[in-house]
């Protein structure tokens, strides 16, 4: 059923506004909780209301077991493509605890469905659900290349190091067909422009030719997500993901062409993923991994309710056990957004998950200090010159 809110409930102003969001990010009551949407090949059990909309569809059980026949045997959800028309491609970030100031994401919204996705409460903003719409709605840039080549043209223009799969994988699914982090790649591979990649996906692979060339100049460093080895676990939590076993090959043919790799093993879930870290910082260094990070599962907004709601769905006998462990590191709470606090958590088990990462990287060699990427090798190229000038002239 639909609840209208009162329009006396609603923020007039920036400091309502800002009470609210503070409000969004407070632990919500506890609710019955309706059959699972889980379906083959998806991620999220649910599809939670976007949290701007003033009116919101409850799930309401009439005795007769109806919600039960609703939701029984539901048929596979496709995935639909909606165009992104945004006018820019580089979405800067001032953030003191990000070790970029700048990133390229051709797709919002990503088929992955991994269960834990920090990014999914931004697709709220967009007007749909971080649930499973976050992975079944995707919106894709397809001018994306011609924006950034743009941006990049400007006079004022400095370069730094471009995260790419800051927000969403530059190397989901789609990525296949419409090939749009490639030419992102053809375009800062044209204008010397540093890269660094973030991506759960072995497609990384098929712009191999790309990379080498950008590795040459000291230009790009790949990431791969490995949460888990076990395959059983990955499938529910990442179902659209490429395999663990997959993701180590890709880091180690990325090392043998030449291109700097490192594994990223996030999120570490306590009581689920993370009794794992070892083995998967010992399995990518003989890989051929050099550098390694972790981060902390972190539940912001929406994504406490649709985790908590798949760990019921999965794993109902650890639940309880695995939500403690995450309150504990979190000040007793299931999330904690403060700036230098949100990666790490805080506590006796996050310090504990700290240690045990610090000692297995020094082991397994993957504790050096990384070199940088080269920034002044960035230039306009030459054959772009002349539409710069003649574009200019034009004006007088």
């Amino acid at each position: 059923m639909r609840h209208q809110a009162d329009p006396a409930d609603l923020p007039h102003d920036a400091e309502a506004l800002a009470a609210l969001a503070v409000a969004g990010d407070a632990e919500p009551p506890p609710q019955a909780r309706v059959p699972s949407l889980a379906r083959h090949g998806r991620g999220a059990t649910l599809n939670p209301a976007v949290r701007y909309d003033t009116q919101v569809i409850s799930a309401f059980d009439d005795g007769w077991d109806t919600l039960g026949a609703e939701f029984a045997d539901m048929p596979p959800l496709a995935t639909t493509l909606i165009r992104d028309s945004t006018r820019s491609a580089i979405a800067w970030n001032s953030s003191p605890d990000i070790g970029f100031d700048r990133a390229v994401n051709p797709y919002r919204g990503c088929e992955h469905g991994c269960v834990y996705c920090y990014a999914r409460p931004s697709h709220a903003y967009l007007g749909y659900s971080p649930g499973l719409d976050f992975e079944t709605k995707l919106l894709f840039k397809p001018e994306v290349a011609e924006l950034l080549e743009k941006e990049l043209r400007k006079p004022s223009y400095v370069a730094r190091t471009m995260a790419l799969g800051s927000n969403t994988d530059p190397y989901q699914p789609v990525e296949r067909t419409l090939k749009l982090t490639r030419a992102i790649l053809q375009v800062l591979d044209r204008y010397n422009h540093p890269v660094g990649i973030v991506t759960k996906s072995a497609g990384v692979l098929r712009d191999l030719d790309i990379l080498t060339s950008m590795a040459k100049r000291r230009l790009v460093r790949v990431y791969l997500s490995v949460t888990t080895l076990d395959a059983s676990l990955a499938r529910k939590m990442e179902p659209r993901a490429a395999a663990p076993a997959r993701r180590l090959q890709a880091i180690a043919e990325l090392t043998r062409a030449g291109v700097p790799a490192g594994v990223m093993v996030a999120p570490m879930i306590p009581g689920l993923n993370d009794a794992e870290m070892e083995k998967i910082i010992e399995a990518s260094s003989r890989a051929g991994a050099r550098h390694a990070a972790y981060v902390l599962l972190r539940l912001p907004h929406e994504l406490r309710q649709i985790f908590e709601d798949w760990l019921a769905t999965h794993f109902p006998d650890r639940a309880k056990h695995v939500l403690s462990l995450v309150r504990e590191t979190r000040g007793g709470a299931l999330n904690d957004s403060r700036f230098h606090h949100r990666f790490s958590g805080q506590g006796v088990y996050a310090d504990l998950l700290l240690r045990r990462f610090t000692r297995a990287t020094k082991q397994w060699g993957l504790d050096e200090a990384r070199e940088g990427l080269d920034c002044t090798k960035f230039a306009v190229p030459a054959d772009r010159a002349p539409v710069m000038a003649e574009a200019q002239m034009s004006l007088f």
